[in-house]
C-alpha cells in the first residue's frame, strides 16, 4: 500500500507540474516561475510529506519529488509526441545525472570534513557564539 500512496502521489504532483507550470512561466517569465513553484510545489510538498502519500523515513533527503516529477514529465512527453521525445531528452539526462553525481559526492566530502572537524574537537558553533572579528575565543576565533 506504501508503493501505491507514493506513486499516486508523484502521479498527482508531477501531472500538475505539467499542466499548470507553463501557464505561470509563460507569460510572466522567470517570476511566474516562482509564483508556479510556491503555488504548485507548496501544496504537493504538503499533500506528499506532510500528510503522508509518500513515505519518508527521518534522515532522507526530499528530492523525490522531484524524480517523480521529472519522470512524469519524460512520461508526458513520450505519450504526447513519441519516442523520438524521449531519446532527444537522454543528453539533459546525462548532464542531471552527471551532476547528481557530483552533488553526491561534494555532499561526502563535506560530511566526511565536518565528522574530522568534531572528532579533533574544531565543530562549528552559530555566529552569536563566537566573539566579534579581532578577539580570541576557546573555539579557536580570530586574532
Amino acid at each position: 500500500m506504501k508503493f501505491l500512496r507514493g506513486m499516486l502521489g508523484y502521479m498527482i504532483a508531477g501531472m500538475i507540474v505539467m499542466s499548470v507550470w507553463d501557464g505561470f512561466a509563460a507569460p510572466y517569465g522567470i517570476a511566474g516561475g516562482y509564483i508556479a513553484a510556491i503555488i504548485i510545489i507548496g501544496p504537493m510538498w504538503f499533500m506528499n510529506h506532510y500528510v503522508g502519500l509518500i513515505d519518508n523515513p527521518d534522515g532522507d533527503a526530499f528530492v523525490d519529488m522531484a524524480l517523480g516529477i521529472g519522470i512524469t514529465g519524460i512520461a508526458r512527453d513520450v505519450f504526447l509526441k513519441g519516442s523520438d521525445a524521449f531519446f532527444s531528452a537522454i543528453p539533459t539526462l546525462g548532464f542531471v545525472i552527471l551532476g547528481a553525481t557530483i552533488g553526491g559526492y561534494v555532499a561526502v566530502l563535506v560530511e566526511k570534513n565536518m565528522e574530522e572537524r568534531a572528532l579533533e574537537g574544531k565543530e562549528h558553533f552559530p555566529a552569536n557564539e563566537e566573539p566579534a572579528p579581532g578577539y580570541l575565543s576557546e573555539y579557536g576565533g580570530n586574532k
